[in-house]
């Protein structure tokens, strides 16, 4: 480190439009609340460390550690523990806003989406099928937006940004496949510099939690992708739970079953339930919220991949 880097960090810290960014942060928060409270969703404390987590669909640095000679992960993202928590018949649905740990490679800092660490608001719901969950956070979504706009006019103007709640329902893309073939692998980015709403795209080949249909063969999964260039909001899905469609899959994607066992024990057991979720990082949605052309610029303390840091 050297003076340069930590003036940087420090003028960051006493910007005049983080206290504005705070307030944004804050209100989207009591929203996301607010939203779960009505509806009834019980909110978990967050897992940080465990034998299992998101096994993710891209490669990261390791991030594991070694613990009175057990090795554990740093939480990835609770997807495991949220599904795992609904064995509970008498739940309708959770949601815990989590620390996530992506040690992402370097480049990845270039995008002005991705951090080393960040919040991500998961939520799981009982019985749930997609549509059911894409209504949910349909409504989720509005509510966040009418809160913040109403709430945080004055921070909103001296951020020169004006907030438009989105139209329910989104409009949706049925084939993440079809889009990769037309646009190639940022077809979602592409999208999102065209569309000027918050939109849904299905049927993405993901990790093996994700539901498969059996007759369509297509992936019962979506993402939520923000407009005007902001990219991916939310991925979700429906849930596997037939113990052998999970080792079926785990075989195809070449993931270590022994690093999954005691999911893949309740699994052979029979006790996962019927879900569907997903999940969003606020980070992300702060910077939506606000405008910000880069994730760091909502953050007090920015982990961005390939930066210094200081604090």
């Amino acid at each position: 480190m050297n003076g340069e880097s930590m003036e940087k960090v420090i003028q960051h810290i006493l910007s005049k439009e983080m206290k504005d960014v705070l307030m944004v942060q804050t209100s989207a928060l009591k929203a996301i609340h607010d939203y779960m409270w009505k509806h009834e969703i019980l909110q978990l404390m967050p897992v940080m460390l465990s034998s299992v987590t998101d096994p993710l669909s891209h490669s990261v640095y390791d991030s594991s550690i070694t613990y009175a000679g057990q090795k554990l992960e740093l939480t990835k993202s609770m997807i495991l523990h949220k599904q795992m928590s609904m064995m509970r018949g008498d739940l309708k649905g959770i949601y815990i806003i989590s620390p996530n740990i992506r040690l992402e490679k370097e480049h990845l800092g270039e995008t002005g989406r991705h951090l080393l660490e960040f919040s991500q608001v998961d939520i799981e719901l009982r019985d749930a099928k997609y549509k059911d969950f894409m209504g949910f956070t349909e409504g989720l979504y509005s509510y966040i937006f009418k809160f913040v706009k109403k709430k945080c006019k004055e921070e909103l103007a001296s951020l020169e940004r004006k907030i438009k709640v989105p139209k329910k329902p989104f409009k949706i893309y049925e084939s993440a496949m079809e889009l990769k073939v037309e646009y190639g692998s940022s077809f979602d980015l592409e999208l999102s510099k065209k569309e000027k709403d918050l939109f849904w795209v299905m049927d993405h080949y993901r990790e093996f939690y994700d539901r498969e249909d059996p007759v369509t063969k297509r992936h019962v999964n979506y993402d939520l992708v923000y407009p005007e260039g902001f990219g991916e909001a939310l991925s979700g899905g429906e849930r596997e739970t037939d113990y052998a469609t999970i080792i079926r899959k785990m075989g195809e994607r070449k993931t270590d079953l022994e690093k999954y066992k005691s999911y893949i024990e309740i699994s052979k057991r029979g006790l996962l339930k019927p879900t569907a979720g997903g999940g969003f990082g606020v980070e992300r949605l702060v910077r939506f919220l606000t405008g910000r052309k880069h994730i760091r610029d909502i953050s007090l303390f920015p982990r961005v991949p390939g930066e210094e840091i200081v604090l």
